[in-house]
């Protein structure tokens, strides 16, 4: 859109030279003829100095001609340029910012939100030399498209169905079985076509199939889905040229990097989308405007030159489209994530749509744009975007599900779509004719828009029936499709498609040919300062980072003290390569992090990929190259503080080689954890892969089992271990001094042979340089697999639509009875009037309540860019004085612009705020509000539907009705009230639907929102908070949960909603208003009157204020009338005009009365804070983490595989250790087994519990916040139901190693292995959980969790023996539960063992129970105290995460 609007070749157009060049055949001058000026005189010859700049200009070369511009110099804001006034030369690729802003204002020449004075002189400037704009028309035909999926309860992905999908898969892949998934048909052979410089606007109710439809027109359909029929632009096929660069097709999703502003989040989209053909053809204009002597309006001039500066890191195609989308006011504000406060839901949409449409793109496929936007702004945006398809031959098809009439009407055609069928398409004035010569009528004050949607629906469609010479008789979609065709409009499309499209006709700059918008050097540039900018916004985490391996680094060199080892015995020998192998070791686990970060970023990586913004390598480059400096700080850092503090040789070449070795190994380790991150591209898989890959590398690194008692079978896996290499490069580094080169005991073998050959480790030189080798080449094959990964793997994605046994049978009915019918209205006689939910009350009696506020304001503290930008004060003030009065039986609607404070207010009243600062009064029926008893009487529904992704619909309800209301009511009245509330919102069908993620699986957004409201309204609350509940809503679902909510207060509930863009019959069935302004500032508060009178009434009255016009909705109206650009006009700001009026003293005199509690009133007082007692909120809480557990198959399922393939892999390659008792290192190889087991097994199940706690921690704050539940009992659901999939764990690792690695066969010993690896595991379990719940969010948390991992390592008493640990060190080993579980599990398998062993050289002999007592410090006897102490921690690790959910509130609103 961007290029169009005089951003590229779209507008700008070319020669006959030009097109040859680009393979057209015909000349670019328009049809039509017109070839003369577009401008004025005053743009011709304009005389004295004038003339010579011009002159000067036009003989500059052409590089320099596209780059330079002549303009006046004006002061900011003057839109007036006067023709007499000195031009100036500027280089439109050096301006500031500042002076781009104010080029974009003069030609926009308005300071309203309105392109088309802009778009109208381009096309001026274009048309004045005979440049025909080129043009896109996109047909479809015959398209067909259905998926495979299993229907009802066989889509629950349990942990059965898990398994046995994949098992039937495999069957059904071999032909052995037939699959059983049903096919469920999207689009039911539709055609049509979008013209253009024309817009279409595309209607229908969720699950019709519209953005399919918008995904297939754009090329972008999921190879999935099964897809018949074809898609054309300009007569090509879609393989004939680059389709996702020739289209935009805007997602509902909203992925964006959080970090980033929205204006660089626009830039870098600008920029990685390129100019297109934009310099060759403004070239060819400017050659054209010489020959005929023409001198462009300098504006425009600058303008379109500005636009097609190639590369620029700052484009003013980004002030063009915030201008065009009202996002100039948040410019520089992060957009922000679910943990990381930014712009508001609907700034973040427009953000979205502004990411599309800002490249040099003129077929836009936008769906559902205006989700979260008021409807002022909506038409504004659709008006922009009319005016760019008017102007510039755009071709726009546009997906809306709540259009006002006056946004109904911008649009030129209309495509009905119901159950895949296409019900109208063509002209918008027609549609209504069609309908009526079905016999359906719009009736008076109805929106078109919300009719057209109603009237394909079964339960909608009797109440527009107005043919009163036959009976009503449901007509189903496919018999209207059919009528269609066979009416006038449908035939005239039947006569278009028929006839062919001739390419010829097509302007070659119309489909794009190449893949990529900028060379591959501008891509690598722009994706390299993006990666550098997300460093520096992340320097925390690295901070911390880097500050964790210093700490690291210290404790290893202070415990491995130079002054207690020294090279002189073979003992102290096996401790330098300990503290070798250990540091190897901590540059691999610091690499961990690298794959949440990865997987973190990949949504937004898959978006910008498929829209081919850059390839993978782009983007995985610049983040290996990048890290490298990180490498060598970590490098540096451990090798200066470890190094010489151990005493490792102190010779400058070996310290930097030690160095740079361990450099290399950070390199590996962060290269082999982005490609794991991008093969796994979930945090859960991608976790047991990582998990996998440190398991295989480190056990058969050749220290935790040498490299000589490997198995045979695995000693492949040990040549192709980077640590293997890495290890033996060190030890040869450090251990080819000439201070080892000695014998010891007088015989004649040397130190370090004696040292080196028992581990397995080669003694030769050249080895350090393998090692080198090897690293370097495992850090190129990493990276290129990981690119790889990013290049050809897709996102892991379930289908959205939730399709239910009777859905799918009703479906099938409707085509079965359409083919029997061979008249059009002859089906399914219908008896329910009015076609919704009749009007019913509620069966719990309630405490009508009344809420007050007066002079409430709000501050929070100014961000840090605001004070980058010279801002001086402390607060930022969001509410001024806002006061009014919330009633029972009454129904208030709080409205305004994005951004006026409508959230904001609503947290507040609500108590929901985190931060900030609240000012003022408020009472509930008279008494001060207290948020504890405040909670247990109100509902929040939020505008962000947060819900457990693993339950479904009934389930949800039945679990908030439990927890919230009172204790008293039976569960057979709870379950009734949950049928009724199910019934109101019309959630019947959906009962056993699975909630899934929020666009990626599960419920649509309709019905996760309708299911929100639910939520709430199961708890039987008196007063009733609603946050935009028709957002991302159609028409007849925004009528259905309005209908709920008029229900709700006809019981005599309060119920207050914010609401964006309303429908005129929405927006009157509400009783008051609260209207809002930028500046938190109410300009209204009072009655909204019979169709609105009373408030049009009071806007009207003001002078200056135009007209309600006849059938304009009052919504959109009140909105316009009172926006900033209208005070300007005024000169005095609404809010203070209201503060003068009756209205506002009428509203004082209202809020008074209510101030004060009637008499006989008792304020709110209940006996406990919550509903149920502790114990019940536990039984709730571990029911609803059952159901979740048993449906996370890609948490438990893969958690137990990972399992059962660790046992096999250790019990494979420690094959009979357990009964091999010659030497001590048959010990240390039989605790190897048993060290690794606790750290890969433990370390895997904390890593994994943490993206699991992590979600489930969002919909923990918005159950907290509604009183549902103590944190305690949530804590303990969360802990107690791991216990049993821990002991399924347990059991599988615990018989299979037990077995292969052939411990003695004594029952209590195998009892005592079971017993301390299922505490070990349950406790690295609430670890993770805690340090969920310790950080605000899950990447720190793996940062975090790793420096702990590598100090449990360390201290583990694996690495150094306890009784080599430093007195100063001594408590951390007892503060270490790792160091418990190795000396519970090595004594109860060997603690009396009275085998004797080889020591040293074998010369001294003693019996294993002796030499752990010696060489470890074990104590057969202290079984039971290390089996207290690590349930102890197991204990201390729940009561943490209990108290730090309880506590701390990372969620900043």
């Amino acid at each position: 859109m961007a290029e169009a609007s005089g951003l590229g070749p779209c507008e700008l157009g070319g020669d006959f030279t030009f097109e040859r060049k680009h393979g057209g055949q015909r000349s670019w001058t328009d049809d039509d003829g017109l070839g003369g000026s577009a401008f004025g005189d005053g743009h011709h010859r304009d005389r004295g100095d004038d003339d010579l700049l011009w002159a000067a200009l036009e003989k500059l070369p052409t590089y320099r001609r596209l780059r330079t511009t002549l303009l006046e110099e004006l002061e900011a804001g003057d839109q007036d340029q006067d023709q007499g006034s000195t031009k100036h030369v500027m280089d439109v690729s050096s301006l500031t910012r500042m002076e781009r802003q104010r080029i974009i204002e003069r030609a926009f020449a308005t300071t309203d939100q309105d392109n088309e004075t802009l778009v109208a002189r381009l096309r001026e400037r274009i048309q004045a030399v005979g440049v025909q704009i080129p043009r896109v028309e996109v047909r479809f035909q015959n398209l067909r498209v259905s998926a495979d999926a299993y229907v009802g309860s066989r889509a629950l992905p349990t942990l059965v169905n898990f398994v046995r999908n994949i098992i039937e898969g495999l069957l059904a892949a071999s032909g052995v079985l037939a699959s059983k998934k049903r096919e469920i048909h999207i689009l039911k052979d539709v055609s049509g076509v979008v013209k253009p410089g024309r817009t279409m606007l595309l209607l229908g109710p969720p699950g019709s199939g519209k953005s399919t439809l918008l995904r297939a027109l754009a090329g972008k359909l999921d190879q999935s889905l099964k897809t018949t029929g074809a898609v054309t632009y300009n007569g090509h096929s879609l393989d004939e040229f680059e389709a996702r660069r020739t289209s935009s097709y805007i997602s509902q999703e909203d992925d964006h990097i959080g970090e980033l502003t929205v204006r660089e989040t626009l830039d870098f989209a600008a920029r990685c989308q390129g100019v297109g053909f934009t310099i060759d053809l403004l070239m060819e204009l400017l050659r054209r405007e010489k020959r005929e002597n023409i001198r462009p309006d300098p504006c425009i001039d600058a303008f379109m030159k500005l636009a097609a500066v190639e590369g620029a890191r700052h484009s003013v195609r980004t002030n063009y489209v915030m201008k065009v989308l009202g996002l100039e006011i948040c410019a520089d504000t992060v957009v922000g994530s679910d943990m990381l406060r930014g712009v508001s839901g609907g700034q973040k949409k427009r953000v979205t749509t502004g990411e599309m449409i800002v490249g040099p793109k003129k077929t836009l496929f936008m769906d559902e744009i205006s989700t979260g936007l008021d409807s002022s702004t909506t038409f504004q945006i659709v008006r922009c975007v009319r005016n760019f398809a008017h102007s510039l031959e755009g071709t726009v098809l546009m997906a809306l599900l709540q259009p006002p009439p006056e946004t109904f009407e911008l649009f030129d055609d209309v495509l009905l779509l119901a159950e895949g069928h296409i019900v109208y398409l063509g002209p918008r004035e027609h549609i209504l004719d069609f309908f009526a010569s079905l016999g359906f009528q719009l009736p008076p004050r109805k929106a078109i828009a919300d009719f057209l949607q109603e009237v394909t629906s079964r339960k909608d469609q009797q109440q527009y029936w107005a043919d009163e010479t036959r009976p009503y008789s449901y007509v189903p979609v496919a018999t209207i499709a059919r009528a269609f065709k066979g009416y006038e409009v449908g035939k005239d499309l039947g006569l278009h498609l028929g006839s062919p499209f001739e390419k010829e006709s097509g302007h070659p700059a119309a489909l794009t040919k190449t893949k990529y918008g900028i060379p591959r050097w501008e891509m690598f540039k722009a994706c390299t300062e993006r990666e550098w900018l997300l460093i520096k916004r992340n320097r925390f985490l690295y901070s911390f980072r880097t500050a964790q391996v210093a700490f690291m680094a210290f404790v290893a060199g202070t415990l491995f003290l130079r002054t207690r080892i020294h090279p002189d015995s073979e003992s102290d020998g096996n401790l330098y390569l300990a503290t070798l192998f250990y540091a190897l070791v901590h540059m691999m686990f610091n690499g961990f992090s690298e794959m949440a970060i990865t997987v973190h970023r990949l949504p937004v990586f898959y978006k910008q990929r498929d829209n081919l913004f850059f390839p993978g390598w782009a983007f995985s480059l610049p983040s290996w190259l990048l890290r490298i400096p990180y490498s060598v700080i970590e490098g540096v850092i451990w090798s200066c503080i470890v190094y010489y503090m151990v005493g490792l040789d102190p010779q400058p070449q070996r310290f930097f080689r030690y160095m740079f070795l361990l450099v290399l190994m950070h390199q590996m380790a962060l290269a082999m954890f982005r490609f794991i991150g991008a093969v796994g591209r979930n945090m859960i898989v991608a976790n047991t892969f990582g998990s996998f890959g440190i398991l295989i590398v480190f056990l058969l690194g050749g220290f935790v089992i040498d490299r000589t008692h490997i198995p045979g079978w695995w000693i492949w896996a040990y040549w192709l271990s980077p640590l293997s290499y890495a290890e033996n490069a060190l030890a040869v580094n450090e251990f080819g001094a000439s201070r080892w080169d000695k014998s010891v005991h007088g015989d004649d073998g040397k130190l370090y042979v004696k040292i080196l050959k028992p581990r397995g480790l080669f003694v030769e030189s050249y080895w350090y340089w393998i090692g080198i080798a090897v690293l370097v080449g495992y850090i190129v094959l990493l990276q290129l697999l990981g690119t790889l990964a990013l290049s050809y793997l897709n996102p892991l994605r379930k289908p959205q639509a939730v399709v239910s046994e009777e859905s799918l049978r009703e479906m099938a009915d409707n085509d079965a009875e359409v083919r029997e019918s061979p008249v059009a209205i002859e089906v399914l006689p219908v008896s329910n009037g009015g076609g919704g939910v009749t009007k019913k009350g509620m069966i719990l009696p309630f405490q009508p309540l009344a809420l007050t506020f007066q002079k409430v304001c709000y501050f929070v503290d100014v961000p840090a860019e605001m004070r980058a930008q010279g801002v001086t004060e402390d607060r930022l003030q969001l509410l001024r004085d806002v006061s009014g009065a919330f009633r029972p039986g009454v129904l208030t609607a709080l409205v305004g612009v994005s951004g006026a404070g409508k959230t904001t207010l609503m947290d507040v009243l609500a108590g929901r705020k985190t931060g900030g600062y609240i000012q003022g009064d408020v009472r509930v029926s008279g008494f001060p509000k207290l948020q504890k008893t405040f909670a247990r009487i109100s509902g929040y529904v939020e505008q962000t539907d947060i819900h457990s992704p693993q339950v479904t619909v009934y389930e949800s309800l039945v679990y908030s009705a439990w927890l919230r209301l009172p204790a008293e009511v039976d569960a057979a009245t709870r379950y009734s009230f949950v049928e009724k509330v199910m019934e109101l919102v019309e959630l019947g069908n959906l009962r056993n639907a699975l909630l899934g993620l929020p666009g990626t699986s599960g419920l649509s957004t309709e019905q996760r929102k309708r299911l929100t409201i639910a939520v709430e309204l199961v708890a039987n609350p008196s007063i009733i908070f609603l946050d935009e509940p028709t957002s991302g809503l159609d028409a007849r679902a925004a009528a259905i949960v309005m209908r709920t909510v008029r229900n709700t207060v006809d019981t005599g509930r309060t119920v207050v909603c914010t609401i964006h863009q309303p429908s005129i019959d929405i927006f009157e069935s509400f009783d008051e208003l609260l209207l809002m302004t930028r500046g938190g500032r109410a300009i209204y508060v009072g009655p909204l009157g019979l169709h609105s009178k009373t408030m049009v009434d009071y806007f009207q009255s003001i002078p200056g204020v135009p007209p309600l016009r006849e059938g304009y909705n009052p919504a959109t109206w009140m909105l316009e009338v009172t926006s900033p650009s209208a005070e300007l006009r005024l000169g005095q700001a609404f809010a203070d005009i209201f503060q003068n009026s009756m209205q506002y003293q009428d509203n004082e005199k209202l809020i008074e009365s209510l101030s004060s509690p009637a008499p006989g009133s008792k304020d709110l007082e209940f006996p406990t804070k919550y509903s149920l007692d502790f114990w019940s909120q536990c039984r709730a809480c571990l029911w609803k983490q059952h159901l979740t557990y048993w449906r996370n198959p890609y948490y438990n399922v893969v958690r137990l595989f990972f399992t059962l393939v660790c046992a096999l892999i250790f019990g494979s390659i420690f094959w009979g250790v357990g009964r091999h008792r010659e030497t001590q290192q048959d010990v240390f190889n039989a605790m190897g087994v048993l060290f690794a087991a606790v750290v890969f097994l433990g370390v895997n199940n904390a890593s994994s519990v943490q993206p699991v706690v992590s979600v489930e921690r969002t919909v923990f704050y918005r159950e907290r916040a509604a009183g549902m539940y103590s944190p305690l009992p949530y804590a303990f659901a969360q802990g107690a139901i791991e216990l049993p999939y821990i002991f399924v764990q347990t059991l599988l690792y615990g018989v299979v190693t037990y077995g292969m690695v052939q411990f003695e066969l004594s029952l209590v010993k195998f009892l005592w292995y079971l017993f301390f690896m299922f505490v070990t595991l349950a406790y690295f379990t609430l670890y993770g959980m805690m340090a969920v719940g310790l950080t605000p969010s899950q990447q720190l948390a793996s940062v975090v969790s790793s420096a702990f991992y590598s100090l449990w390592n360390l201290f583990s008493g694996f690495f150094i023996p306890k009784r080599r640990i430093p007195g100063w060190w001594l408590w951390f080993y007892y503060l270490n539960p790792v160091s418990w579980t190795i000396y519970g599990l090595t004594v109860s398998q060997l603690g009396d063992v009275e085998d004797e062993i080889g020591v040293g050289d074998g010369l001294e002999t003693m019996s294993v129970k002796e030499f752990l007592e010696r060489y470890f410090g074990f104590e057969e006897g202290f079984v039971g105290v290390c089996a207290m102490v690590i349930l102890g921690f197991m204990l201390l690790f729940w009561l943490v995460f209990a108290f730090s959910i309880k506590f701390i509130n990372f969620q900043r609103r």
